[in-house]
């Protein structure tokens, strides 16, 4: 692909067909300069068959704001759409609106307004994490790209903020680049340092974020030096070498315990003669919970109780769960210290963490709330025939209770103009069932934090750009708040997310008057 093909493709027109031709049918009824607002949210957690999120943690604002900052309508992208046509051979797009696209470009996107909920904190269904707001037909054809910039890296973010507790805060590395989706592997390698991740394989994204990147070998290396004539012990010795002060051995390409292990503790016997300190092994297959117990019991034997020893090969939360599990139920028996061993374990975390095994997608829709007419906001609604696929009309505000003990207890969606800070008692309604309802008073709450914030407004980013370490502390601030049953890896418990009274009724009403309009 040339550069001009790349920037086609991923260009303002990296959107899907029907974007433009909506765009083109509001342009031609007049509309497409009405002010309007659409709601980006998820539906449900992930589900990842044998275990279920508890709750997301958002990503990717700022790569999508790069993104609508060069993102125009260039000559070449102009002339592609008049070369379109439908199945009569007649162009798809008009004149008329192509020079209407081109007049907005550059900077087309600079007539919106965004406010969302910060990367690195927690989200929870339904809730809006973004919220878009101006002419109607710019609104439409952003949604593709923002659905993309948004989805993708707010599922992985999450998947990574479970492994990063499963692993009780030891180092995760994240080495999915080679099992990721093309150049999304990136915005993946972004989003897993946001969810907790303390490292990446990939030395791009790594460079670009100011984190140094982080390897090993791989058994290929080993192979070579066999194939030659030489021996593990040669390889081992070779990398050693080069990498004294960083040498970390992959010790599974003949056999762990036998061959492996006894290798690299000869070299880490030499490096220490040389005044080096070796880093530790790495292994890739087997029993990992039972290898690195007899590994922790050689290393420790031969006087390197503090050797990293790093796990890798299909590794998830679950799977690392079950690992410590193991370790600190066997690992007393053969005299290893379980506390101390799995203190020292490093994860490298691949395949199932880049592309979110066992659910490859979250659910992130973009639905149109509100449109403006005479110079007030009209509430939209789209019924669904299950009730909580039906989205929350209006122009809102998205809150965070605080209970007692200063955990979050619910999310709570209000329109524009009200304020739950304000009030004595506060309603708090399930989204879709009419019998589901509480009542809290504001006595019993520590704090109403407001979540939605601006991020973008005449036509640039708003405020500072915002460290990946801030937005771990984020996410760190926003999980130590949540219920431990939230948290859990397996059948968590139900976070609330609930709507004000008065949103409530006006949904309600919408829902009844467009069921009458429809008969």
């Amino acid at each position: 692909m040339n550069e001009t093909d790349r920037r086609t493709a991923e260009g303002i027109l990296y959107t899907d067909e029907y974007q433009l031709t909506m765009a083109q049918l509001y342009f031609r009824s007049g509309l497409h300069e009405r002010p309007a607002q659409f709601d980006h949210f998820f539906r449900t957690y992930p589900d990842y068959d044998s275990h279920k999120a508890g709750f997301c943690v958002n990503a990717g604002m700022e790569w999508l704001l790069d993104w609508m900052r060069d993102a125009t309508f260039r000559d070449e992208d102009v002339a592609y759409l008049r070369s379109s046509t439908g199945r009569g051979g007649q162009p798809v797009f008009g004149e008329d609106f192509l020079t209407w696209l081109k007049k907005g470009s550059p900077g087309f996107f600079d007539s919106l307004t965004i406010r969302a909920i910060p990367e690195g904190r927690v989200v929870h269904p339904n809730t809006p994490l973004t919220v878009v707001e101006g002419p109607l037909a710019v609104a439409q054809i952003l949604e593709t790209s923002l659905l993309s910039h948004l989805n993708y890296p707010t599922l992985i973010a999450t998947k990574a903020a479970r492994i990063k507790d499963s692993a009780r805060g030891r180092t995760v590395m994240e080495f999915g680049l080679r099992r990721g989706h093309e150049k999304g592997a990136n915005a993946g390698a972004r989003a897993a340092l946001i969810g907790g991740v303390d490292f990446t394989s990939n030395v791009g994204v790594s460079h670009v974020l100011g984190f140094p990147p982080k390897g090993t070998h791989a058994h290929s290396m080993v192979q070579v030096f066999m194939s030659l004539g030489m021996s593990e012990l040669a390889a081992f010795r070779a990398f050693a070498d080069v990498y004294p002060d960083d040498c970390l051995l992959l010790v599974d390409t003949i056999d762990t315990l036998q061959s492996g292990i006894p290798n690299a503790i000869t070299v880490f016997e030499e490096l220490r003669r040389k005044g080096h300190q070796p880093s530790g092994i790495r292994m890739d297959s087997g029993d990992l919970a039972y290898l690195s117990i007899q590994a922790a019991r050689m290393l420790n034997d031969a006087g390197f109780p503090d050797a990293s020893i790093v796990l890798s090969n299909d590794l998830d939360e679950l799977v690392i769960w079950q690992i410590i599990t193991q370790i600190s139920e066997e690992a007393g028996r053969y005299g290893v210290d379980a506390d101390h061993l799995i203190n020292r374990l490093v994860y490298g975390v691949g395949t199932r963490l880049i592309t979110s095994w066992g659910e490859p997608a979250l659910g992130g829709v973009y639905k149109l709330v509100a449109v403006q007419d005479g110079g007030r906001w009209v509430p939209a609604i789209k019924i669904s025939e299950s009730a909580e696929k039906t989205p929350n009309p209006g122009n809102k505000r998205v809150w965070r209770l605080y209970d007692q003990r200063c955990k979050a207890t619910a999310d709570l969606i209000g329109l524009e103009d009200e304020d739950p800070r304000a009030l004595a008692r506060i309603m708090l309604r399930h989204p879709s069932d009419h019998t589901k309802y509480r009542v809290l008073d504001r006595d019993d709450l520590c704090e109403i934090e407001p979540l939605l914030i601006d991020v973008f407004k005449d036509g640039r980013a708003v405020g500072e750009r915002v460290s990946i370490d801030d937005m771990r502390a984020r996410r760190k601030a926003d999980i130590d708040r949540l219920d431990a049953g939230v948290k859990r890896l397996v059948n968590p418990h139900i976070y609330h997310v609930s709507l004000t009274q008065n949103l409530w009724d006006l949904k309600q009403r919408l829902i009844e008057s467009a069921m009458q309009r429809s008969h």
